[in-house]
């Protein structure tokens, strides 16, 4: 007899994923494409107050750049990653305010691109067998230490990196006057 309570880990992850995804997609509503680069920002009576906090495109645009990483590491492939997005999106990147549109690639670009990306991965988790998340991670220093398996990496990248940058969007949002989700 089978426990329908036994979950594959590609399975576990990806479930988390998919909830994530979603909370991403719901989070874009009403965001208009001429402030996807913009830094949040309010009005006091003296002056307006920007808010050095990640923007809308940082964060879509730097998550997209780990379902390919993901991907790569299980044995899938993924469309290239644009290369527009190498520099401005890198963990070593600063989130920086673009009025113009000039600094980062457009919001349907970003978003697309995201959205693409993370569905390829959840279809890839959830075919990839365990012995594919017990491998070692190949990081070294700190990433390693703290996640010594694919496994540990993957629910990181999947799961709580994801939900971190989310919660930005979410309190961009608020001081942008949007509304939760």
């Amino acid at each position: 007899m089978t426990d329908s309570r036994v979950r594959s880990l590609g399975n576990i992850i990806a479930d988390s994923l998919e909830q994530a995804s979603g909370y991403a997609d719901r989070l874009l509503k009403d965001v208009p494409a001429a402030a996807f680069a913009r830094l949040a920002r309010f009005q006091r009576p003296e002056s307006e107050v920007v808010i050095d906090s990640n923007h809308p495109a940082f964060i879509y645009g730097h998550l997209s750049l780990y379902a390919p990483r993901v991907l790569e590491q299980i044995g899938s492939s993924a469309q290239p990653v644009p290369a527009s997005f190498q520099t401005v999106f890198s963990k070593d990147a600063i989130c920086v305010d673009d009025p113009t549109a000039t600094i980062y690639p457009p919001m349907d670009l970003v978003t697309s691109y995201f959205k693409s990306q993370h569905q390829i991965l959840v279809n890839a988790l959830r075919q990839a067998p365990d012995a594919v998340f017990n491998q070692p991670n190949p990081a070294a220093g700190r990433m390693g230490e703290l996640f010594p398996t694919l496994g540990s990496l993957h629910t990181f990248y999947c799961c709580g990196h994801m939900m971190m940058h989310l919660g930005q969007m979410s309190a961009w949002r608020r001081m942008q006057g949007l509304g939760s989700a």
